[in-house]
């Protein structure tokens, strides 16, 4: 089992601290969405002007670039320089050596709109682009892609080079779909994984520390093994947007370690 967690949770880090704490607790990766502030991977100093130290320090410990997460929300029209933005994640993660970037239709968890049409014509010509680059894009289930069928129908008609980020929480929380139905859905269109953990009080979603909610987290992680999934399980602590959690990155990230660990 591959572990890594995304830098949402540290928001304030700095990349060595990042790396350094992903050492430590064994994880096999991070996904690089917010370093000291900064949400923007093309813009961090560490990828701009420190990019041959930065190289250096991920080569001397061991620690993968699992991910570049984008913030590019294809579906939304108000994000109007969402595939250029799209294409330079391709760009950096191909000069990385790093597997995927991340897409979303909308920039909300929930259903919130959207054209779908759009979202399709931004896709393809941000597979397009990053054909040939070792590069793959993937949309995650968010937005307009809760209900998982919705979404595998996309990706087969984006054709080769496309696949699909699965967060394990937005269809399960908020289109009540089994984990079961989303496997059976989207297979090997799977290459990427988000686990996080929640409850609703209040009326309210409230994110938990893994294994305090009511997220089926065994149930995903084993029904994933049966589908012969064997890529990261990828942490988010979603701190960046969410002052009201109170622990620290370093807290959690140790605590989903060894939750995990159980599953191996």
């Amino acid at each position: 089992m591959k572990l890594c967690f995304s830098t949402i949770g540290c928001p304030d880090w700095t990349m060595r601290d990042i790396v350094s704490a992903a050492k430590d607790l064994g994880y096999d990766g991070i996904e690089v969405r917010s370093v000291r502030g900064e949400v923007d991977a093309t813009k961090m100093k560490d990828f701009t002007c420190d990019f041959d130290k930065t190289v250096q320090l991920f080569e001397r410990t061991g620690v993968k670039i699992a991910m570049l997460s984008t913030n590019c929300a294809l579906a939304n029209h108000n994000d109007e320089d969402a595939v250029e933005r799209a294409k330079a994640y391709v760009d950096l993660a191909a000069k990385l050596g790093v597997e995927f970037i991340r897409v979303m239709s909308t920039d909300r968890p929930y259903f919130d709109g959207g054209d779908i049409s759009l979202c399709k014509k931004r896709y393809a010509q941000i597979v397009e682009y990053a054909r040939g680059s070792g590069v793959t894009p993937l949309m995650e289930t968010n937005g307009l892609f809760l209900d998982s069928k919705v979404l595998a129908d996309f990706i087969d008609e984006a054709g080769e080079g496309a696949g699909v980020l699965w967060d394990t929480h937005h269809p399960y929380r908020y289109n009540d779909e089994s984990i079961s139905e989303t496997v059976k859905n989207l297979g090997r269109r799977i290459k990427y994984v988000h686990l996080k953990d929640s409850a609703v009080e209040k009326g309210k979603v409230a994110y938990k520390m893994m294994g305090y909610g009511d997220i089926p987290v065994a149930e995903i992680v084993n029904t994933l093994k049966d589908s012969g999934y064997d890529g990261y399980y990828t942490f988010e602590w979603v701190k960046l947007w969410n002052k009201d959690l109170i622990e620290d990155g370093g807290i959690v990230f140790a605590h989903y370690a060894n939750f995990m660990r159980r599953f191996s």
